[in-house]
């Protein structure tokens, strides 16, 4: 095994750091941190200061969970948008992913994640309960199961799909524009806007 050398402990430990951001090996880290070092030092500290008040002051809305700078976001603040019809998605990416297609103009909930028992991770873990109380408010008319095509993203749109059958709801799902196995973020916007427009409903798309 070979064991880089650093003639810098700090070196050494900033890189240890970066190497601990998803996608970012040794050599990739390396060349961050060198060239963050050639760059002006209050340059760097912003960097560095941006980083720590995100950690220390992001909040999450208090109505769908996305990232937000206040506890509602401007997507649930806005009045101008489609407040009867919530768009289930995994993460903020794919909040960010739908928003890009400029094609839907509802809301969202966002999960925290899929059902993956291998990982651990159950129904209790996710923001399910709130979306259900948010249905049962009264004002929400249609769901759509925004999830990944994936085996972990068919299972909790069933699981959901069971929890609020009995809710005067539409629940729709997205069209097969989005191919199975397909991550949200990682379609692109033509095709996912498709697949919004032309959402079926969830009962179509269960096999016989």
């Amino acid at each position: 095994m070979n064991i880089e050398k650093y003639p810098s402990k700090l070196l050494e430990t900033a890189v240890n750091e970066f190497t601990k951001l998803p996608g970012i090996g040794r050599k990739s880290a390396l060349r961050l941190v060198l060239h963050l070092l050639r760059q002006d030092t209050e340059a760097v500290n912003f960097f560095g200061n941006s980083i720590i008040q995100l950690r220390n002051e992001i909040k999450h809305c208090k109505v769908c969970h996305n990232i937000s700078d206040t506890e509602i976001c401007n997507i649930c603040g806005n009045h101008a948008r489609n407040q009867s019809v919530v768009c289930v998605v995994e993460n903020i990416r794919d909040v960010m992913s739908v928003e890009n297609t400029q094609q839907y103009n509802g809301l969202y909930h966002v999960l925290g994640g899929i059902i993956s028992p291998m990982d651990g991770i159950g129904p209790a873990e996710l923001e399910i309960e709130s979306l259900i109380k948010r249905v049962g408010e009264g004002t929400i008319v249609e769901i759509i199961l925004a999830l990944s095509t994936t085996m972990e993203g068919d299972t909790t749109n069933f699981y959901i799909f069971r929890k609020l059958k009995d809710f005067p709801v539409k629940i729709t799902t997205l069209a097969r524009g989005v191919s199975v196995g397909d991550e949200l973020e990682y379609t692109d916007e033509i095709t996912l806007g498709r697949s919004l427009t032309n959402r079926i409903p969830y009962e179509s798309s269960l096999g016989k």
